[in-house]
């Protein structure tokens, strides 16, 4: 008896090729409607993005991780250091670390915002997230995260992949590897970017790597369609456009078969499946024009400055109502003041970001906590690394990359609010006291969802690779509620 086939190819040569990425998804749920999937289990296959139960008993299902791209100071938002003040503009001993290379002293420049306490865990909060700073008893901040590079693009790789080199998982990834996708019409890792521009890197950041393109990110538009292409073609109606995709398949499924090995080409047959089924799908997610004024006015985009990110923010709540594992958000594109690399001027910078950030961030978790759905959704903030304490060049107020010590903060999934765990040193040059590094910050993540960082692996190249490394990384234990 022969094997059944799809697309002229055995199911092992179907499911060791399929790819695409966002078209898996959608493709992937055709075939278990259709059955391919029941008859493969028989033989010991399965749908890749099949939900799965975690295996801890995880609090989260859904994580929103706001990036805030180029590297926000900490000093100057979050940490609090008083010292500083009258130190600005005096050189001292100060070792530093950063793009300009390894530095003995420096002219330091004194945080350029006051701060205040805020809830009634007292926290201080910069007058730059003064809407962020109303939530404070949601929110565990760890102000003493490291990481190995202070370099946008490895840091950026680190931050988001484990690692500082290209071509592995991204965190999403992983996170839709081991729990599956809820949605079959929606992707279960959604990434949103500024619309200055995307982050140095590109798709390095979150691609699928050595795993299957169907756990790979999928980068959605706020506004207009979704995904470009995706509405019918003019003039041309629903069942031709059926018609044309058929025969279209048809023929590459022709070419394919002797072709088994190119994923890529078997990424873009499947894509237009996708397409054809997201057509019905998409829209629908991210139609936010019959959401209640108030709900608008909260995420800020009843105001030009904050419209773009609140759009984002409201999306994402949106998304994870409809069982998106796993979105990233970028704050800040392109170079230099397009995002948070404050090298000149740290004022007019990180006004402008934090003004287009503050409200909506806020209003994402206030809407959250208040449609109950805060408790099963890991809120992440941060950038790739901190800034120095010191300015990098002779004049200005502009400071360097800093990835000795650096602050992110996360909030519900399980996570303690009012809360602040590690210290940097008195000027926030590095971090002294409970040091974690990005890798504890993954376990945090993933252990929250119900997977254990230190077991989830992806055997690769005769190995079992994981994100945390096969050293593996214990979770921020003093976060979790």
């Amino acid at each position: 008896m022969t094997s059944p086939n799809f697309c002229g190819r055995t199911r092992r040569e179907f499911l060791n090729t399929a790819a695409g990425g966002f078209a898996s998804v959608a493709l992937t749920g055709l075939l278990s409607q259709d059955g391919f999937f029941a008859n493969a289990n028989a033989a010991g296959y399965a749908n890749p993005l099949t939900p799965k139960n975690p295996k801890l008993p995880g609090k989260a299902k859904s994580v929103i991780f706001l990036f805030m791209y180029g590297g926000p100071s900490h000093m100057d938002t979050f940490d609090y250091k008083p010292h500083l003040y009258p130190l600005d503009g005096k050189t001292i001993e100060v070792k530093t670390f950063g793009r300009g290379g390894k530095k003995n002293e420096g002219r330091v420049v004194g945080p350029k915002w006051d701060f205040h306490q805020y809830g009634q865990c007292g926290k201080q909060i910069s007058t730059l997230f003064p809407n962020v700073a109303e939530c404070v008893d949601d929110i565990a901040f760890v102000h003493s995260m490291t990481a190995d590079s202070p370099i946008h693009g490895s840091a950026m790789l680190m931050m988001n992949s484990g690692s500082l080199i290209s071509g592995k998982p991204s965190l999403g990834s992983w996170v839709n590897y081991g729990l599956g996708s809820p949605n079959e019409n929606l992707p279960g890792y959604v990434v949103m970017l500024d619309r200055k521009g995307g982050p140095i890197s590109g798709a390095k950041n979150w691609t699928s790597g050595y795993m299957p393109a169907s756990y790979a990110g999928t980068v959605f538009r706020s506004q207009g369609d979704p995904i470009l292409n995706l509405k019918h073609v003019n003039g041309m109606s629903a069942p031709e456009q059926r018609t044309l995709l058929d025969c279209l398949n048809h023929m590459n499924q022709g070419h394919l078969k002797d072709r088994f090995d190119n994923t890529n080409l078997a990424a873009r047959l499947s894509s237009y499946e996708l397409a054809y089924k997201m057509q019905a799908t998409a829209p629908e997610a991210i139609d936010i024009e019959n959401e209640p004024t108030y709900t608008k006015d909260l995420y800020g985009l009843e105001n030009d400055q904050t419209e773009d990110f609140g759009r984002k923010c409201l999306l994402a709540r949106r998304l994870v109502e409809r069982g998106v594992r796993f979105i990233q958000i970028y704050s800040g594109g392109a170079h230099n003041d397009a995002n948070w690399d404050a090298h000149g001027d740290l004022e007019f910078n990180h006004n402008l970001h934090a003004g287009e950030t503050d409200k909506p961030i806020a209003g994402l978790l206030k809407d959250l906590k208040q449609r109950g759905m805060l408790d099963e959704t890991l809120v992440v903030w941060g950038g790739e690394f901190g800034r120095q304490p010191t300015a990098e060049y002779a004049q200005g107020t502009g400071r360097d990359h800093n990835a000795y010590g650096f602050t992110m903060w996360m909030a519900g999934g399980g996570i303690k609010g009012g809360v602040s765990v590690g210290e940097t040193d008195e000027l926030g040059g590095k971090a002294v006291r409970d040091r974690f590094h990005v890798k504890n910050l993954h376990a945090t993540i993933l252990n929250q969802l119900g997977l254990d960082p230190d077991n989830l692996s992806f055997f690769y190249g005769g190995l079992d690779e994981k994100l945390v490394g096969v050293e593996g990384a214990e979770p921020i234990h003093q976060v979790i509620a």
